[in-house]
């Protein structure tokens, strides 16, 4: 066969008796030798500029000698699946045929993944129907500042909160607390949190309490003019149980993300009903009834000691400040891109709870010489609420009569054939 390409040449020397049909064979002439080297370097020139194609190496027939770097790909048992550049490829249990994998996929990742998974409302602090500052805080309660985020507040300094407009990129909104007069030297009761109370019956995808319990991830912003650790709680009320993960602010003034997995609880399943089952709780300042344990990093039945130990004292000088925004508890152990919903979204899951100056004008009923007036709520509440009387426009002082989670009833006898102009608090917070 003549050997037209270096594709041609044999691996047995003494088959190899031409080069592009040059004879190089047993006793050729000197001159068949030379073109013979010319045709052999013409026949590489081929190769390397490609128009000649060779048969990849087999890894069986060859010998790697030194050093070979390669991306990681390590693995432990089926169960604990295979890491591939740090990304987990992981089975649903050993011998499963259906894959499960644990994995952030930049290609699906990048954007909003479905909605609802955000089991936190008002997260990016768009709403604030109480106000948007409140100022003299020395006690807790729900203030003028972003909706379903409880500022709770025992004997520790005094406090400005706020909705703030500072934020990080992609946000319009934080939550803000400022403090106005210090407590350098906490009592041992003393707290300052924010707190985000969440249903029962939002949670049963937890499946806490069975084997298959699942974990649990916060993210948020933060950024704070006092660095030092912060301690992130998750309480489960219902089993008088918690878990406690810090978090560190390593430069002042500055927004920086943080995401803490919390693992699956196997014990205390969570009440399927409309009242608070896990709470998420933000410390800021905590006495030694809080701190001088050991902090719970797995879940355990609550030890008060042991819920926020190594927490910076952020009320110890007038002008810290702590903002907090983009807030997302999702099930799973990887932390997604926050859900952003639409502000009327928002704005509707925070009345279930809270519905700012109701109003009761419209045709009143008469019966019995008592004036009646009704109203319905623009959504159903969580519970029956509690009514406050806020504007009273004929100041006939009329009293709430029945009150539902979706209207509530007001009368006056002295009213006359005036009409009733009023309008009401709904507050059916946790």
């Amino acid at each position: 066969m003549a050997k037209n390409s270096i594709t041609d040449y044999d691996n047995t020397s003494g088959n190899n008796t031409d080069v592009q049909s040059v004879d190089i064979s047993e006793g050729c002439s000197p001159s068949g030798i030379n073109n013979a080297i010319r045709e052999v370097m013409a026949d590489l020139a081929d190769v390397n500029d490609g128009t000649v194609a060779l048969t990849s190496p087999q890894a069986a027939n060859m010998t790697v000698t030194g050093t070979v770097t390669t991306d990681a790909i390590a693995e432990n048992t089926s169960a604990a699946g295979v890491t591939i550049d740090g990304v987990l490829l992981k089975d649903g249990g050993v011998g499963s045929a259906t894959a499960a994998i644990a994995a952030y996929l930049s290609s699906i990742n990048g954007g909003q993944i479905g909605g609802n998974r955000n089991l936190l409302i008002n997260g990016a602090m768009q709403v604030a129907q109480r106000g948007t500052s409140e100022t003299g805080i020395t006690s807790g309660g729900y203030k003028q500042a972003p909706d379903r985020f409880h500022l709770n507040i025992t004997t520790a300094g005094t406090w400005t909160a706020s909705q703030s407009t500072t934020a990080p990129e992609g946000f319009s909104n934080s939550y803000k607390v400022e403090c106005t007069v210090a407590d350098a030297s906490l009592a041992s009761s003393d707290v300052i949190r924010i707190r985000q109370k969440i249903e029962g019956q939002n949670l049963q995808q937890l499946k806490k309490g069975t084997s298959n319990a699942e974990s649990l991830t916060l993210s948020f912003y933060v950024r704070s003019s006092k660095t030092g650790t912060y301690i992130v709680e998750i309480r489960d009320n219902d089993n008088s149980r918690s878990i406690s993960k810090s978090y560190s602010i390593s430069s002042a003034d500055t927004w920086q993300y943080v995401s803490i997995t919390y693992d699956g609880d196997t014990t205390g399943s969570l009440d399927n009903d409309n009242n608070e089952s896990l709470t998420a709780h933000f410390f800021l300042a905590a006495g030694t009834d809080f701190t001088s344990g050991t902090l719970s990093t797995t879940w355990t039945g609550q030890t008060q000691a042991n819920r926020a130990v190594g927490q910076v004292n952020l009320a110890d000088t007038v002008g810290n400040d702590w903002y907090i925004t983009g807030v997302q508890l999702e099930v799973g152990e990887q932390a997604t891109p926050f859900e952003h919903r639409s502000y009327g979204d928002e704005f509707a899951r925070c009345q279930r709870y809270f519905e700012k100056e109701v109003p009761t004008w419209g045709t009143p009923r008469y019966a019995d010489g008592i004036i009646h007036s009704s109203a319905y709520f623009k959504v159903t509440k969580r519970a029956t609420p509690t009514m406050t009387l806020i504007s009273d426009v004929y100041n006939n002082a009329p009293a709430v009569q029945q009150t539902t989670k979706d209207y509530f009833v007001t009368y006056d006898v002295t009213s006359g054939s005036v009409s009733l102009n009023a309008t009401y608090d709904a507050d059916a917070e946790l």
